[in-house]
């Protein structure tokens, strides 16, 4: 039996709200605790859009297609809904637009804030088409449809018209040959380009759209203030791979079509924004070509010229942007676990910050025609994405929605940042949620969630969902650690680029040293470690339950890379794996590297229980990589090992099933390896408590009547 000791206190960053209150029986404390039937219903709000007077903000309010809500046998699977509300900053009052089973998006104001624009396929529509809705009542219209779906939109400065994006018809032979089961596809050259189409949208205008010829295919289209001129985001080709590293922005004239200049940002691209008068443009972009993740915030004059970076040597990742006036920028930035908004001058000085990292986390925003009001995306580790207001001068922004009221009855475990040394003497940063009613000296399991990428990032906000055990297995007796491993983002670029050339070297070693030191703050048992992850972080999981097999008690492994030699050759991405990845080819002399980097190489040191789960249409990480890891472990014998398919799913689960499904058998595997009697693997058949839950509702409903 392993001596209980003190708990040592953690190096803290800060500390996000705990509650911990007391309840009569054990009965009412369980029945109080987060768990996977609130993972499958909370809901969150996207996408805040504030009207150009500043009055009033239009948002999506993201609602779970909720198995539980319904008999079960009706229910029908999907992604989660998307309804547009709308609420006035004067008095907050929240009005649902359109509400139900829709899924829009999309969202934009007319120029006089008197109604918003969206994208929707509703009622008869064919494909999905621009619709309007006046703020003063009245029901949605149509105003634009095309021959296949509208991707997205910008509206002109006097809202009379659209420059919009839309993919290319495929030709009728080839659909009639399809329905007589000519079905065979020509691998990355049967690709249909996005093409940017100009339109008008007053009723007398029955001209058809017209398509600007353009090179390439079109990302994102920003139309200018002047009117005249529009930004336009393009890549040589429709494939994942060169959106990712070839896109730049084009600026044309609307007109006639032709390209004025063509900005160069020398990597990958994020958001681009006109300034108010038109005379700059202003992006999100890498710093270069090997940057692993755009985050660099950089402006240049609109009729060409070299781009500045506007904030050098920021030691963060900036991730959204708007213009306040003619020559300063306001910005989101991603720094350490936390965020920060600021402003800056075009002259690269007058930087400003204005809400300081750890009072929220903030994801995105807008700002009103005078730059004086904004709407805002934040989260907590108490509650997930909310809309958020502030005007100038006020200290910070102001909480305006609450989707989960229930969230109040719920009891959170304590969540903290913390600061941890690699071997190396790095020093890292990830934020951990402690179990809940943690006794002081007794020892708990741990579960290692390691993020994707890796150009990525945890911050400490809301950590618990579908592929993330947070307050559920908070809820459970565990503690769950979420590292910011070397090659994350949100300490600038050079620490996001110390993995590169070294998969699997010291970056998962920082998942191991992260272990040991909660290990030696008392707080977590040795011996019962588990690892978690999607994508990278599936790679660190099949890593963990391989080659670090003695370091990890149990892992689960979601669409993640076990064979880095056949991934390169299967991946959707190889460029962008080559420039801000591994920095070499397999033929430069890394075949062997990559095989030593491979957890298949690893598979005789296997004795971690490892349960495997991939998408079957997965185009990022092919589901062979699964199969392989799975195949391998299964034929040796020597760790218990299972895999799970999700049909029609691709990297990472969008419907309600697979997401609920995917919760219930991580949280499973972990228990009964971690916490439970090990051995053998648990039930193969999961009960999700559909029936109960059923039964409970027309017991329910009896008694009303």
């Amino acid at each position: 039996m392993n001596r209980r000791v003190r708990c040592q206190p953690f190096q803290l960053l800060m500390i996000l709200g705990y509650v911990s209150t007391l309840f009569p029986t054990a009965n009412a404390r369980a029945a109080e605790v987060f768990t996977p039937r609130d993972v499958a219903r909370t809901r969150y709000c996207a996408s805040p859009v504030i009207s150009p007077d500043g009055a009033r903000i239009a948002y999506l309010l993201m609602i779970p297609r909720d198995p539980y809500e319904q008999d079960h046998v009706d229910f029908e699977d999907g992604p989660a809904y998307a309804e547009l509300h709308v609420l006035s900053v004067s008095d907050n009052a929240d009005r649902p637009f359109i509400a139900g089973p829709v899924s829009i998006s999309g969202l934009a104001w007319t120029p006089g804030s008197d109604a918003v624009t969206f994208l929707d396929k509703r009622g008869k529509d064919k494909n999905k088409s621009l619709y309007r809705i006046p703020i003063d009542g009245g029901e949605a219209r149509r105003i634009l449809t095309h021959d296949t779906d509208i991707a997205s939109y910008s509206l002109s400065p006097d809202g009379c018209r659209v420059a919009f994006l839309a993919s290319d018809e495929g030709p009728d032979d080839r659909r009639e040959l399809q329905e007589k089961g000519f079905k065979a596809e020509v691998y990355e050259e049967d690709v249909r380009f996005t093409r940017v189409w100009i339109a008008g949208l007053e009723d007398h205008d029955t001209s058809k759209p017209r398509m600007l010829e353009l090179p390439g295919s079109a990302v994102s289209v920003h139309w200018s203030p002047a009117g005249d001129r529009l930004a336009v985001a393009l890549s040589p080709t429709p494939l994942i791979d060169d959106e990712y590293m070839k896109t730049r922005v084009h600026i044309v004239e609307v007109e006639s079509g032709n390209i004025v200049c063509r900005l160069e940002n020398p990597g990958k691209l994020g958001a681009v924004a006109w300034s108010p008068d038109g005379g700059h443009v202003a992006m999100i972009s890498a710093e270069d070509i090997n940057d692993p993740s755009e985050g660099r915030l950089m402006a240049a004059p609109a009729d060409g010229g070299s781009l500045k970076d506007l904030l050098p040597d920021y030691l963060g990742h900036v991730s959204a942007i708007a213009w306040q006036s003619d020559d300063t920028v306001m910005y989101i930035g991603d720094e350490g676990l936390s965020t920060a908004f600021g402003k800056v001058g075009l002259s690269a000085q007058n930087r400003k910050v204005i809400v300081d990292p750890g009072k929220i986390v903030l994801t995105a925003f807008s700002l009103s025609r005078d730059g004086m009001k904004g709407a805002f995306s934040g989260e907590s580790a108490a509650h997930p994405p909310e809309v958020f207001y502030m005007e100038h001068g006020d200290p910070a922004p102001r909480r305006l929605t609450t989707s989960n009221p229930w969230l109040d009855e719920r009891r959170f475990a304590q969540q903290e940042a913390v600061t941890y040394k690699a071997r190396d003497g790095l020093e890292l940063q990830g934020v951990m949620i402690r179990p809940l009613d943690e006794k002081p000296g007794e020892k708990y399991p741990l579960i290692l969630y390691v993020h994707g990428g890796p150009e990525a990032h945890e911050r400490n906000g809301w950590l618990t969902n579908y592929s993330r055990p947070g307050q559920v297995a908070a809820a459970r007796g565990f503690a769950v650690f979420y590292p910011n491993y070397r090659g994350s983002t949100g300490r600038g670029v050079a620490f996001s680029k110390l993995g590169q050339g070294d998969e699997a070297g010291k970056e998962f070693d920082d998942l191991v040293d992260a272990a040991e030191h909660l290990v030696s703050a008392g707080l977590v048992d040795r011996k019962r470690v588990g690892i978690t992850g999607g994508s990278y972080g599936g790679y660190a999981a099949a890593w963990g339950a391989t080659a670090q097999s003695e370091h990890f008690a149990a892992s689960v492994m979601f669409v993640g890379i076990s064979d880095t030699v056949s991934k390169k050759g299967t991946t959707d991405i190889p460029n962008e794996d080559y420039l801000v990845h591994t920095r070499s080819r397999l033929w430069e002399d890394k075949w062997q590297f990559c095989l030593e980097r491979s957890p298949i190489y690893h598979v005789t040191k296997a004795r971690t229980p490892i349960l495997i789960l991939h998408g079957k249409d997965d185009p990022r990480v092919h589901p062979s990589q699964s199969m392989e890891l799975y195949r391998h472990l299964k034929t040796l014998g020597q760790a218990p090992v299972r895999l799970i398919w999700y049909p029609g799913e691709g990297h990472g689960n969008r419907r309600a099933a697979a997401r609920l499904d995917y919760n219930l058998r991580m949280l499973q595997w972990m228990e009964h390896y971690l916490k439970g009697p090990g051995g053998e693997p648990p039930p193969m058949d999961i009960d999700y408590g559909l029936k109960d839950s059923a039964t409970n509702k027309a017991a329910a409903r009896d008694r009303k009547d």
